[in-house]
């Protein structure tokens, strides 16, 4: 089933997941539906408070082959070298980028979908992935890693898009 993405500035964004305590047909299932959604969504990767769910749960997917996601459960990233800037966008900011600073290697550290202990060594777009759905699990978006007048002018781009689009009816049947 996909599920519906919270948009910015919905409360779940801005707080922190908690802990998942062991796999269960929930999470499996809630699992499942992140990754449905994710790719219904044309997107590399997806966070549970994305989703409305308050679990450290993020889903991956660089190459957006269905069946190869990566799956991390209370993702933890340790390590951290060079730096990487390039264009960075949000399915829950959605029709705004901007050019974000990030690692561009990183080792991240948590659970499989199996609830098996796992460590990937990531660099490139994984990377980049890694460290923006592990902001989210903290609470943080994309656009507060940006300078003041840069995330200002961000917003108010997004605020504009979201109130253009928010008038926009859809006939019926291009619902279905």
């Amino acid at each position: 089933m996909i599920k519906a993405i919270v948009k910015e500035p919905g409360q779940i964004l801005h707080a922190k997941a908690l802990p998942v305590p062991g796999l269960t047909p929930d999470i499996e299932r809630l699992i499942a539906e992140m990754i449905e959604t994710m790719h219904a969504a044309n997107g590399v990767g997806l966070a549970a408070n994305q989703v409305g769910s308050d679990l450290d749960i993020l889903v991956a997917s660089p190459d957006g082959q269905r069946g190869k996601e990566i799956v991390l459960l209370n993702a933890r990233l340790s390590e951290r070298g060079g730096k990487d800037r390039s264009p960075e966008g949000c399915l829950s900011v959605p029709g705004v980028s901007a050019e974000v600073t990030r690692a561009a290697r990183v080792t991240a550290s948590g659970l499989d979908r199996r609830g098996k202990p796992v460590t990937l060594k990531a660099q490139g777009l994984l990377a980049k992935i890694l460290q923006h759905e592990t902001d989210h699990l903290q609470g943080r978006l994309f656009f507060e890693r940006l300078g003041f007048w840069r995330r200002g002018n961000l917003l108010r781009q997004y605020r504009q898009t979201e109130s253009l689009l928010s008038r926009v009816e859809i006939p019926p049947e291009a619902k279905e």
